[in-house]
């Protein structure tokens, strides 16, 4: 939640998103200038659909790997999925879905931050869930990403950008969509402690950008 505000401050394009936190069997919803509202999950649900269209996903706000994540195309899969979240973290993100292709770029630094190329998932379900980054074998990714070099100069300028306005420092993988229609880029979120195996998708980024595996992890030691 406070990265969203964060990157809204730095001018960053995202989803339009709803914040609330479940309150025993209640929900508290919590607008843009942090005004509180206790509610049931159908009041929830009702007040949701008057800020952002379906799609939506439902996600916990601190969840990694995209467990407890949820795409909801109607009120009852909001009110069952907002439950699910729940069952992860009292906190709970909720954003308007955008049709296009998610991309990635990994960023490396302090105050002297290099970014990656731009790779591309490609999951073979509806959205890259966890059953999809994990469990099928015909979800891929593309490294680097087949897409104009404007965009991928822009991409990787942004994730900097969102690196710099958390203070982040040593890794981070930065998560985009390009909208299909008007190819604009949304950033989705920051993951500020990537997967670092030999084949996890920040070390293949940086492979494709120059930078071995064992040459990565001695500038993260430096850092």
């Amino acid at each position: 939640m406070y990265t969203k505000i964060i990157f809204d401050k730095a001018g960053l394009k995202q989803a339009k998103y709803e914040y609330i936190r479940k309150y025993d069997d209640k929900y508290i919803y919590v607008n843009k200038n942090f005004d509180e509202e206790v509610l049931t999950l159908e009041e929830v649900a009702k007040k949701v659909e008057t800020k952002i269209k379906y799609p939506m996903f439902i996600k916990p706000s601190n969840s990694g790997s995209s467990v407890g994540v949820n795409k909801a195309r109607n009120k009852e899969e909001l009110k069952q999925y907002i439950k699910h979240a729940s069952e992860f973290d009292n906190k709970i993100l909720i954003e308007e879905g955008i049709v296009g292709r998610e991309v990635e770029c990994a960023v490396l630094g302090k105050e002297e931050v290099i970014a990656s190329v731009v790779g591309e998932v490609k999951s073979a379900e509806e959205f890259y869930s966890y059953e999809a980054k994990y469990e099928n074998e015909q979800s891929k990714t593309q490294i680097p990403a087949d897409i104009a070099k404007e965009l991928s100069d822009e991409i990787r300028k942004q994730a900097i950008k969102a690196f710099k306005a958390i203070s982040g420092k040593g890794l981070s993988r930065v998560d985009f969509f390009i909208e299909e229609k008007t190819k604009q880029i949304y950033i989705n979120e920051i993951n500020t402690l990537p997967g670092f195996t030999k084949i996890s998708m920040y070390p293949k980024l940086f492979e494709a950008t120059g930078i071995n595996y064992s040459e990565l992890l001695d500038k993260l030691i430096t850092i």
